[in-house]
């Protein structure tokens, strides 16, 4: 298989977090199959639960996480500094809020970004692409 074969068939795992259906959905549906045309194809692996995300997070191989920061009973701003605090190398981590106010809540939880609901299907995937590729540019050095 040739160097550029194999580039082609590489994709970027993407990990969502929420506990509603419907924010995944429009979460996916924003992602698209490739988020920019300069990056692989995405896997989403979608997660409802604090412990189904903590355990995708424990396998490995995640290059972005999302977190619901509206989600219950575990708010994705809780597991985001969860995560930033206990595992080393942890991929960038866009959380999502619905008011403005939260900013500073925000920033306590060590996201890499914050989208704001609702989705914007202009602003959100391009913040994921720039996270993206400061991962895979990191990982490739």
């Amino acid at each position: 298989m040739s160097a550029d074969a194999s580039a082609e068939e590489k994709t970027v795992t993407v990990l969502l977090y929420s506990d509603d259906r419907q924010v995944r959905e429009s979460l996916k549906l924003a992602l698209g199959r490739r988020v920019a045309a300069d990056l692989p194809e995405v896997v989403i692996i979608e997660t409802a639960t604090h412990a189904a995300v903590d355990s995708a997070m424990r396998q490995g191989g995640v290059d972005l996480v999302i977190l619901d920061g509206e989600a219950a009973p575990a708010g994705g701003m809780g597991i985001s500094k969860q995560f930033k605090e206990e595992i080393a190398d942890c991929p960038p981590i866009l959380l999502l809020v619905i008011r403005k106010d939260d900013a500073w809540l925000s920033a306590w939880s060590l996201a890499d970004a914050v989208e704001r609901y609702p989705i914007d299907p202009v602003t959100f995937p391009d913040t994921a692409a720039r996270l993206l590729r400061k991962r895979l540019q990191v990982a490739g050095a």
